[in-house]
Order: C-alpha cells, then sequence, then structure tokens
C-alpha cells in the first residue's frame, strides 16, 4: 500500500480514523477499491467494514447477490 499525504484542516486530524473511514467508504462506493482494500486502508476486518459502511451512506451488497438479480 502507498503512503499519500493529504492536507485536511485541523478538525479532520482530531478525527483521523472517521476521516479515513470516509475516504476509504466513498472510494469503495465508486468502484475505486475493492472491500478488501477499503478495509485494509482502515485496518479493518472485511466483514467490520462492511458493517461500518451504512455509517457514510454506502450498502454493501455482495457480488454474487448483485450477479444473480442481473440475471433475473
Amino acid at each position: 500500500m502507498t503512503t499519500l499525504i493529504l492536507q485536511v484542516p485541523e478538525q479532520l486530524e482530531k478525527e483521523h480514523n472517521q476521516t479515513v473511514r470516509f475516504i476509504a467508504a466513498k472510494l469503495y462506493e465508486s468502484g475505486k477499491l475493492s472491500l478488501g482494500q477499503a478495509a485494509e486502508m482502515c485496518s479493518m476486518k472485511k466483514w467490520n467494514f462492511a458493517e461500518i459502511l451504512i455509517d457514510y451512506g454506502v450498502y454493501y451488497l455482495d457480488s454474487s447477490i448483485e450477479a444473480d438479480l442481473k440475471n433475473e
């Protein structure tokens, strides 16, 4: 994984974990990261990260379920 340095307002640094989770959730939502990559970015297990997605307005849908829905 690569380290990226962002300049953010101090108030976001005080909420570091939440800021990283928000960014990871939105990158996952946009398809830029897989669930595993987003979870790794947050130093979380995939299933734990999937549970917090709802906090950021992102809905997790298992890709196998999504594929089944497309075939119906």
